[in-house]
């Protein structure tokens, strides 16, 4: 059955980054399209409120469209957003905040001009591989979809990292079984590159020695394989680290960082900003120390994460480390067991970045507390709102926000907020 096509007008962009048009008063989306287009698109699922559709084509294109850089746009799942030229893209970030604070009553609170990593930024990534019948198939996901993008390039990706996408393609075509599937994480460090790959086999004398091989004609960090979750630390030419206000701290394999030093240090720049001429502060979610260590310059901290890997990483990070004021560091799951709000009682600022959920139990218990200022580091707009909500019931008025776009061409967007206590 052939489906109903249609042509729209795009007039504005959608909290994902689709286009969105009408069609007798309902909201119709349709991807890759900006406003000033017109498009021909297929019906493809139609609700009560509104109409998703997929592109056929662009009748008329837009005088902001620009040519995407990448010869993969369109079938690769990543940097969806290319074809808008830079001011519809910034104006397009700023407006995603505003519309997520817009939908939880935050009205009128002020949205800073984004800070956006340049392409070739990312330093932190993850490939999917598939060993099929010419080799292995490496790359990123299709747009709604498990099938795997033959990369061999990547516009947004550190060229150190982009640069191993052909020589991972022949070692794990080596290596791997037929039809055998793996993941590859890759990490630039301070030290080099950290990579791990995951896949569901045991390495035999000759894979291993192909691995080691590896390793040292590209000059890797460190290369662990993961099999069905232990972890084998196949070559550890060097320890990975990561340099956080001149510390130098131990990388567990794959595990997170910001994933571009311009986002790094714009995130970082905005909380140690929104912490100045207050005491003790409290650093929740706190990773491997990635606000820690900066904010330790001039505060006494208590840091706070669940993860025993990333703590005891930071804890190597702070043996080592000179100038820092006091920090104490607490082994906590602060979803299940949050912070309380009479242990904050002598902290002054609240420095929270938790995962794309957020944080709501942890929230809920600093939105009963007298922190004076709470400073929220969120990967997700929705979350970040819901509980910025909770916190302003709580009486604290929501200062300001600043954007921080780490994965351009992309939906997914950072928030730093900025609270004060009534």
């Amino acid at each position: 059955m052939t489906a109903e096509l249609l042509d729209v007008e795009i007039t504005s962009l959608g909290a994902q980054g689709d286009g969105v048009g009408a069609a007798d008063g309902v909201p119709v989306f349709v991807p890759l399209t900006m406003p000033g287009d017109v498009a021909r698109v297929a019906l493809k699922d139609k609700r009560r409120n509104s109409i998703y559709t997929d592109l056929v084509e662009i009748v008329s294109a837009s005088a902001d469209r620009v040519d995407p850089v990448c010869v993969h746009f369109g079938a690769c799942g990543g940097c969806q957003l290319q074809y808008m030229n830079k001011d519809t893209y910034r104006a397009w970030v700023k407006g995603r905040a505003t519309m997520a604070l817009n939908q939880h009553g935050f009205e009128g609170v002020p949205v800073l001009e984004p800070l956006i990593s340049p392409p070739a930024s990312r330093r932190r990534i993850a490939l999917k591989a598939m060993k099929v019948a010419g080799g292995v198939v490496l790359g990123f996901n299709e747009r709604q979809s498990h099938k795997i993008i033959n990369a061999n390039m990547c516009p947004v990706t550190r060229q150190e990292l982009s640069a191993l996408f052909d020589p991972l393609r022949s070692l794990l075509s080596a290596t791997l079984a037929p039809k055998m599937a793996a993941g590859v994480h890759m990490t630039l460090t301070a030290s080099g590159v950290d990579m791990m790959i995951d896949a569901p086999m045991a390495l035999d004398l000759a894979a291993r020695e192909r691995l080691v091989e590896f390793a040292n004609t590209h000059d890797i960090a460190a290369l662990h394989w993961k099999d069905s979750g232990f972890l084998d630390p196949v070559a550890i030419r060097r320890e990975p680290v990561m340099d956080f206000a001149g510390n130098r701290v131990p990388l567990p394999p794959a595990a997170f960082i910001q994933a571009t030093a311009e986002g790094e240090k714009a995130l970082v720049g905005a909380v140690f900003e929104a912490c100045k001429g207050y005491g003790r502060v409290a650093d929740l979610f706190s990773g491997i120390g990635t606000f820690t260590f900066p904010l330790a310059r001039d505060h006494q901290v208590m840091a706070a994460e669940g993860a025993k890997g990333a703590l005891d990483a930071m804890k190597v990070g702070l043996s080592v480390a000179t100038g820092l004021s006091q920090v104490i560091t607490r082994h906590r799951d602060l979803f299940r067991q949050p912070i309380s709000a009479r242990e904050l009682e002598k902290i002054e600022v609240v420095v929270f970045d938790p995962p794309r959920a957020g944080a709501a139990a942890q929230v809920a218990e600093i939105a009963k507390s007298p922190v004076p200022r709470v400073v929220a580091v969120s990967c997700n707009p929705n979350t970040f709102s819901r509980d910025a909500r909770t916190l302003a019931d709580g009486g604290y008025v929501l200062e300001s926000v600043l954007p921080v776009d780490q994965f351009l061409w992309s939906p997914h967007l950072e928030l730093v907020g900025v609270f004060t206590k009534r």
